[in-house]
């Protein structure tokens, strides 16, 4: 994941083979990404930077061993561990979003075991506290974080329901539960973009079809159906004015897609090669645009944007 600290551009990258949380920093002159720095992780899933207060900190979410927080000592130069993340309520981590939410910071991790919680962590002076637990014993695979006509929304997926919906109360300083999404079971992410006014979630699907669905106050419209056998990522990123979609599959090449804003739909634009993709992120470095593919199976890829001009 791309973060910006100090005026630098870097990337998180959780690489359990490796046993650790590899920090990546954009070099400016060689044009690349080098390393910085190694947080020890031994079954790392997610590896995410918040930068609140001026302060770096990086959520280490692990299968075993247990989950933890680092904050970078600008004094040392390396990273330092706070604190632990209470492994009874998270006992298999999935993902994790970071946001702010009237000046406040939060970050929420998706827990996909039985007996586990998504729970919801508060950053006060000392550190993250629990905050709030929420959908207990779902097995989720995914949290979203939406803001959609001013009001801040979890969407939460997981393999025995149908997303569904948290809404912000000012006055309890809570999500509270607001609706589902469709009637989409084994939903395995959920994605947003905004196209013009529009706000559309992706929801992808490991077995069946993945959709696109534009959000409509209080429903949901189907926008596209798109095939995704074996997907376990369906991102979508912006390069400039471009909106496009990266399909990924275990069985097959990646698809890309290209939205066309007079169809209200995406076209196929390109394939990638990536051996069983988890995530697909652009990174904004400078006058390069870039778009990580890391792999379960293979090494992670990076790719360039290149605009060819025909017109000659």
């Amino acid at each position: 994941e791309p973060f910006t600290y100090a005026s630098d551009l870097y990337v998180a990258l959780a690489q359990p083979s490796a046993s650790s949380c590899s920090i990546l920093k954009w070099d400016y002159v060689e044009r690349k990404l080098r390393d910085f720095d190694r947080i020890p992780a031994h079954s790392a899933v997610h590896c995410k930077p918040i930068v609140a207060q001026e302060q770096l900190y990086v959520v280490v979410a692990q299968l075993f061993g247990g989950s933890y927080i680092y904050r970078w000592d600008t004094a040392v130069d390396k990273f330092i561990k706070i604190q632990d993340i209470d492994s009874q309520k998270i006992r298999k981590p999935n993902d994790i979003e970071a946001f702010q939410i009237e000046g406040d910071w939060y970050f929420v991790i998706a827990d996909s075991s039985k007996a586990g919680s998504t729970s919801l962590y508060r950053l006060n002076q000392n550190g993250f506290y629990s905050h709030q637990a929420l959908h207990a014993w779902h097995r989720d695979t995914d949290v979203e974080y939406v803001e959609n006509d001013g009001k801040p929304r979890l969407i939460i997926s997981s393999s025995s329901q149908a997303p569904v919906i948290y809404q912000w109360s000012r006055a309890q300083k809570q999500f509270v539960p607001q609706g589902e999404v469709g009637e989409m079971l084994d939903v395995q992410m959920v994605k947003h973009f905004r196209a013009k006014r529009e706000q559309f979630l992706c929801l992808s699907r490991y077995i069946g079809d993945s959709k696109v669905v534009r959000w409509e106050g209080q429903r949901f419209v189907e926008v596209q159906t798109l095939p995704s056998r074996g997907s376990m990522v369906m991102q979508p990123f912006a390069v400039g004015q471009r909106q496009y979609l990266a399909l990924g599959s275990d069985f097959s090449f990646t698809h890309v897609y290209l939205w066309e804003e007079e169809k209200q739909k995406f076209a196929k634009f390109q394939e990638l090669s990536v051996q069983a993709p988890r995530a697909f992120r652009a990174v904004p470095a400078a006058d390069v645009q870039l778009l990580l593919a890391p792999s379960f199976k293979a090494n992670t890829l990076v790719y360039r944007h290149v605009v060819v001009d025909l017109s000659l």
